[in-house]
């Protein structure tokens, strides 16, 4: 897995967000911060605790001038349910042939069960308003994501 570096470019995209909408991330430049963050799957436990903590903080991170952004492969179908049954109030973008997620280096070989695939390696980039990459969370708990995320911001965004 490669990472991007700490103060280079964002990779830009445009994706289609759960209610087929496109996103585009340099549409944020000069405006807000971007918390764009790399989860593996809808719907299951740790994606889904992930989310609702994020979805408490909406106003936290609102008030830091802060967007948050999700990716995963799923189709933008999926992520509606996702978003309709844990009432989501944020973007949930679908990077179908996982191409974004190579872009930023998360889509990798990962280990379950005693099988071998590829798939989202769970990571979280925070994007300044000039577009370049301010922070990288390559290893994230699922459970204190949004906090880790908040006192970032807080202590670094000006």
């Amino acid at each position: 897995m490669t990472f991007l570096k700490i103060g280079s470019e964002a990779p830009d995209f445009e994706l289609k967000n759960q209610h087929q909408e496109l996103v585009k991330l340099s549409n944020f430049r000069k405006e807000r911060y971007v918390v764009l963050y790399f989860y593996p799957k809808a719907s299951t436990p740790g994606c889904t605790v992930q989310a609702c903590s994020i979805r408490d903080s909406y106003k936290e991170f609102s008030e830091l001038d802060t967007v948050v952004l999700g990716i995963s492969p799923d189709p933008s179908d999926k992520l509606l349910k996702f978003e309709k049954k844990q009432n989501l109030n944020f973007n949930l973008l679908s990077d179908l042939d996982h191409i974004i997620a190579e872009k930023y280096g998360v889509w990798d070989l990962k280990k379950f069960m005693g099988r071998e695939f590829f798939g989202i390696i769970r990571s979280t980039f925070i994007i300044d308003k000039a577009g370049l990459i301010a922070h990288i969370m390559p290893k994230v708990n699922t459970k204190t994501h949004h906090d880790d995320t908040l006192l970032w911001l807080r202590a670094n965004i000006k």
